[in-house]
C-alpha cells in the first residue's frame, strides 16, 4: 500500500513539473479582435516592431511605420471568411515583448466590435529575454534626452577645422552601452551638408610598412537624424561597447558632402571612456 501511494506522489508530482514546464498561452487567453472587409487593422505597439507572423493567408499586413502594423483581409478570401468567423492570429514581437491577437471577420452590420485600431498594452504583452539585447529604443532615447538635461561640463575633447568644430561634451556608461554627447559648431556662413559621421578605433601610430588596422563602429541608436547645421547642433550617439589597448584610438570622422576639405575627425583615448560616468 506504500508503495502504491509513494508511486501516486511520484506521478502527481511528474505531472506537476511537466505541466510547469510546457506552461503557454491557449487561443482562449489570447485577446480576440474583430476585423471587416473594408476596415484596416493598425496594432500600435510602444516599441520598435521586431517581427509579424499572420497565421492565416486571409490576412495580410506591413509597416507602415517602426511601430505600427497595419493588417487588412485579402479580398479573395471574403467568401470563405463569411462561412467561418476565424480569421486567424496575429503575432507581434517588439524588442522585450511578445503579444497575440486573435481575428475574427465581422460583418459590416456589426460595427460596434469591428476595431480600427488596436494599442498594445502591457495586459497584452509577455516579456522576452532575448540574448544580447538589454535595452530598448525607448530605454536609449529617454537616456539620451537625461545626458542633454544635465549641467555641461568641460568638454573632453574637441577639433577646429576651416570653421567647423566637433565637441565632445559628455560620455556616459549605459549597462552594455557608451552614450556619446557631440557638439558640432559651424562658425562661417556657408551650411555644413553632412556626408558621414563615422566612429572608428585606430592606430595610434601609422607605420608605412605595416597594415593600418581600422575598425568601424555604428551606432545602435542616435536621437536626432544628422543631415546639415548652419550654426550649431547636437546630438546623443549610443555605441555598443568595445574594448581596445592602449596603442589604439578611438577617432570620430565627420566630412561633407560636397567636393570640401571641410572634412575633420577628433579622438578619444581608452581612459576616456574607462573613466565615463554611469546613469
Amino acid at each position: 500500500m506504500k508503495r502504491l501511494l509513494l508511486v501516486a506522489q511520484m506521478l502527481l508530482l511528474s505531472a506537476s513539473l511537466w505541466a510547469q514546464q510546457t506552461q503557454g498561452v491557449t487561443i482562449g487567453q489570447v485577446p480576440t479582435i474583430g476585423i471587416s472587409r473594408s476596415v484596416s487593422l493598425h496594432f500600435i505597439s510602444p516599441e520598435k516592431i521586431s517581427y509579424v507572423d499572420l497565421s492565416s493567408a486571409a490576412l495580410t499586413g506591413d509597416l507602415p511605420e517602426k511601430n505600427i502594423l497595419r493588417v487588412k483581409v485579402v479580398p479573395d478570401s471574403i467568401f470563405s471568411l463569411i462561412s467561418g468567423s476565424d480569421a486567424g492570429l496575429v503575432t507581434v514581437v517588439g524588442e522585450s515583448f511578445i503579444a497575440q491577437y486573435k481575428l475574427v471577420f465581422l460583418n459590416s452590420s456589426e460595427s460596434g466590435q469591428i476595431s480600427t485600431q488596436v494599442n498594445i498594452l502591457p495586459s497584452d504583452m509577455r516579456s522576452l529575454d532575448i540574448s544580447g539585447i538589454s535595452l530598448t529604443q525607448n530605454d536609449f532615447k529617454s537616456n539620451a534626452f537625461r545626458l542633454l538635461d544635465e549641467r555641461r561640463r568641460k568638454p573632453i575633447s574637441r577639433k577646429s577645422v576651416f570653421g567647423i568644430t566637433i565637441t565632445v561634451n559628455q560620455i556616459r556608461s549605459l549597462g552594455d552601452f557608451v552614450l556619446l554627447d557631440l557638439g558640432f559648431t559651424n562658425a562661417t556662413n556657408l551650411a555644413f551638408d553632412v556626408d558621414e559621421l563615422r566612429f572608428k578605433i585606430e592606430d595610434r601610430k601609422i607605420n608605412r610598412s605595416t597594415n593600418v588596422q581600422s575598425v568601424e563602429i555604428s551606432p545602435v541608436f542616435q536621437l536626432y537624424p544628422f543631415e546639415r547645421f548652419k550654426k550649431s547642433y547636437r546630438n546623443i550617439y549610443v555605441l555598443k561597447k568595445a574594448t581596445f589597448p592602449g596603442d589604439k584610438i578611438f577617432n570620430i570622422e565627420l566630412s561633407e558632402k560636397q567636393i570640401s576639405g571641410r572634412n575633420l575627425r577628433v579622438a578619444l583615448r581608452y581612459s576616456d571612456i574607462l573613466d565615463a560616468d554611469t546613469f
